[in-house]
């Protein structure tokens, strides 16, 4: 890269436009790079190093990787500038190890591979959620070369559709809808791109809690990945997921501390400083010691609220039913008070002892007692009134002296009382009565803070799977929906569904939605949960009374079709060395193998080199020769016989692809 990077110096100082006082300017290249100045297109050509590397042959036409070249010159090895290398603009970047920096992580092209289960494997034979177990991982980072299918939508297998009286595999009399809810197993970022030709622009809200990158998560997924991993991992995710989201959507990441600052600067950039909010979410008493070996007490956790267009989209709001509780006080006028000029006319003013606060039960014929204070002040017309004209001489007067205000208010009075602060107190305030346009409901802001530790002590013992830690309160998910502004028959999508707690409220709520999970929690998992909801159990927000469910619906269950995953899985739970090479000579035939493995030359793989590794080592080298584009099965080659897919499952994945017909 060195060599490259003098040559591209040299030859671009030809161009005396990209130099001054014999140094080249970095900005110019750019924007003659931007705007595909012929001038520098034909110098790139004329070298042949360069012109491999920056244009590809097309069908026999040489086309620019604009792109590429931007990045390279980015680059601080390329050229430093004379105050910085970084301009213009905040974000992540990734650093090399000679200290120099490569591309935004936002420009970046890396893929972080399709690994099941959360980009992760557990090993085999465990069977209860509990037991101790080693946790196998290979997390790999795909350069753009060696991406050519993976995001292709795949085809799928094992299709079931549970409702109330049964649950019967496919073929089957009712058809898939756009209108079915969907639990789909398996990799989710394959998923998510499989989701696509359907659901593009179509999902209403998405809430994830992903992985929180802890080093001490104790449920099923180490997400122990270096910060940059964790970070491309998060972004190849959120960008999939954000094609699929309405322009009217809202996508909700659920979060802890320790990743909180860096998602937030990744998610501000994939969304264009679209951030509605960030709600700080109570989830343990502060007095409650879960750990005292604990550096502090984790109580607080983190929900970013996200939009494609925060000028257009925003949250709903607050709507409190309005009463006449408060209005309890009638002013009885003693005297017949002082006259004083007050903006531009003419009010009366009353000491204490010349009126008298009468209180009584509510009614509309009373006045209600309010306070300026904070945003009040400014907030109306009687606020800015009092501000203006009475709190500049307010020490003029004795405490709670009233002042009779004419022609003010929009009530059944022709004046407002306000008065000056009472002993001790630094606010004033005004009498008002009940408003003439008053509305059966005001609407008001939620609070950025979400009280949650009663429900999260008891999320334990919600739905019917043992899901101990990282589960959330269906009440949570139900106070997302309303932030959200979710209607009957909105879609809302989950892609690291875990416990099934998305999609088992929103069932209950009447929503459509789509779940997507890795883990396999046998009898604890979605699958049994959402079953249990479709059958009428009575947890969670079963018993809320604005809910009442009683059971009903339906759900359609399947897997993405697997092709080398089958034989991943494989080496991943083998426990000798003859397993492992039993594998491999059924991988030689029946697997897709890597384009950077020859198997003429076999012998040289399994040498010396290989027998000196370890088992685990042994293991990471044969699924590394695994064709990581053909994990599962390709949409448009499920009909190959070599895939051994059935009719019923081909003809259902069609069905499925069918629906944006519908939509």
């Amino acid at each position: 890269m060195q060599n490259l990077l003098n040559e591209l110096k040299i030859l671009l100082a030809d161009l005396p436009r990209f130099t001054y006082e014999g140094r080249l300017v970095k900005q110019a290249v750019i924007d003659a790079a931007q705007s595909l100045d012929i001038e520098l297109l034909q110098l790139l050509m004329s070298h042949d190093a360069i012109k491999k590397h920056f244009f590809q042959n097309v069908g026999g036409v040489m086309v620019f990787d604009k792109v590429k070249l931007l990045r390279f010159v980015s680059n601080k090895a390329f050229l430093e500038d004379s105050y910085t290398s970084f301009k213009n603009k905040i974000g992540l970047v990734t650093k090399n190890s000679d200290g120099t920096y490569d591309a935004y992580l936002s420009d970046a092209k890396e893929v972080v591979l399709a690994y099941p289960y959360k980009d992760c494997m557990l090993e085999g034979g465990q069977t209860k959620e509990e037991q101790k177990r080693s946790e196998i991982f290979w997390n790999e980072t795909l350069a753009p070369d060696d991406i050519d299918r993976l995001k292709e939508p795949k085809a799928f297998t094992n299709i079931k559709r549970y409702r109330q009286d049964n649950a019967f595999s496919k073929p089957e009399p009712e058809p898939l809808s756009i209108n079915d809810n969907y639990i789909i197993k398996g990799n989710n970022l394959l998923a998510l791109y499989s989701l696509l030709p359907v659901y593009r622009g179509k999902v209403k809200l998405i809430y994830i809690d992903p992985p929180y990158n802890t080093e001490s998560d104790s449920f099923n997924y180490n997400d122990s990945f270096n910060r940059s991993a964790w970070l491309t991992f998060m972004k190849d995710r959120i960008r999939a997921a954000k094609d699929l989201l309405a322009k009217e959507g809202f996508l909700f990441v659920h979060i802890s501390f320790h990743q909180y600052a860096y998602l937030k600067v990744l998610l501000d950039e994939e969304f264009n400083q679209n951030n509605i909010c960030t709600f700080n979410l109570l989830v343990r008493h502060p007095n409650r010691i879960l750990k005292a070996d604990k550096d502090f007490h984790d109580v607080m956790e983190y929900i970013l609220v996200y939009t494609k267009n925060k000028v257009a989209n925003k949250i709903a709001k607050i709507q409190v039913e309005n009463t006449i509780d408060n209005y309890v006080y009638k002013i009885k006028e003693l005297s017949e008070g002082k006259k004083i000029k007050l903006n531009g006319g003419e009010a009366t003013y009353f000491e204490p002892a010349e009126y008298e606060i009468i209180k009584e039960v509510p009614n509309v014929e009373n006045l209600q007692k309010i306070s300026i204070r904070g945003s009040l002040k400014e907030g109306n017309s009687s606020g800015r009134f009092y501000e203006k004209y009475l709190a500049p001489i307010k020490n003029q007067f004795s405490p709670m002296t009233i002042f009779k205000v004419n022609d003010m208010g929009n009530d059944s009075f022709d004046h407002r009382y306000f008065y000056v602060p009472e002993v001790g107190k630094a606010n004033g305030g005004y009498f008002q009565g009940v408003p003439k346009d008053s509305k059966e409901f005001k609407i008001k802001p939620y609070p950025n803070f979400l009280d949650f530790v009663q429900e999260f002590n008891n999320v334990g013992y919600e739905g019917t799977v043992e899901f101990r830690n990282g589960k959330k309160p269906e009440s949570l998910l139900k106070k997302v929906f309303e932030i959200g502004g979710l209607e009957k028959g909105d879609l809302v999508l989950d892609f690291f569904l875990g416990s099934g707690t998305t999609a088992a409220t929103a069932h209950k709520l009447g929503l459509k939605y789509i779940g997507i999970e890795q883990l396999n929690y046998e009898r604890n998992g979605s699958v049994a949960r959402i079953n249990a909801v479709v059958q009428g159990e009575q947890n969670g927000i079963s018993d809320d009374e604005n809910v009442n469910w009683q059971g009903g619906g339906s759900f359609v269950y399947m897997e993405l079709a697997q092709a080398n995953e089958h034989f991943k899985e494989q080496l991943q739970a083998a426990n000798t060395e003859g397993v492992l090479l039993e594998i491999w000579e059924r991988m030689k035939t029946e697997a897709f193998i890597s384009h950077r493995i020859d198997l003429s030359r076999e012998s040289d793989y399994f040498g010396k080199e290989y027998e000196a590794l370890n088992f685990e080592d042994k293991k990471r080298f044969l699924i590394e020769t695994l064709d990581k584009n053909m994990l599962y099965v390709p949409y448009c080659d499920m009909e190959s016989k070599e895939f051994g897919l059935s009719e019923a499952d081909k003809a259902a994945t069609k069905a499925f692809y069918n629906l944006k017909n519908e939509a």
